[in-house]
């Protein structure tokens, strides 16, 4: 499912990663981040894939939610799991949403 998002504007963080082999733990910690994210406060929905490379995009109230969720505890325990042990490269960009649309096919 599409994350719902609020009237911009707010603001988005786009995780890319490629992955090396051997992920032992990785998607577990995954999955615990994904349902740690959702207590954060300013998070406002996420979109996830991977396919050959991972690409997370998260949506935010403000710059202060993310420098928040950047630097707890729990978060960074995991940031510094996937760079010492199952990320091959990784790229994370910020922008300010300030106009978005929908569709849905009915």
């Amino acid at each position: 499912m599409i994350a719902k998002t609020p009237e911009p504007p707010y603001y988005v963080v786009i995780f890319t990663s490629t992955l090396v082999e051997g992920v032992d733990g990785y998607f577990e910690m995954a999955d615990k981040m994904k349902e740690l994210v959702t207590k954060q406060d300013g998070f406002l929905g996420a979109d996830f894939a991977r396919v050959e490379i991972g690409i997370t995009v998260s949506y935010w109230k403000d710059l202060e939610s993310v420098k928040k969720w950047k630097m707890n505890a729990e978060h960074k325990a995991a940031q510094n799991m996937g760079k010492s042990k199952w990320y091959k490269s990784f790229k994370i960009r910020f922008a300010k949403v300030e106009m978005d649309y929908d569709f849905e096919r009915e």
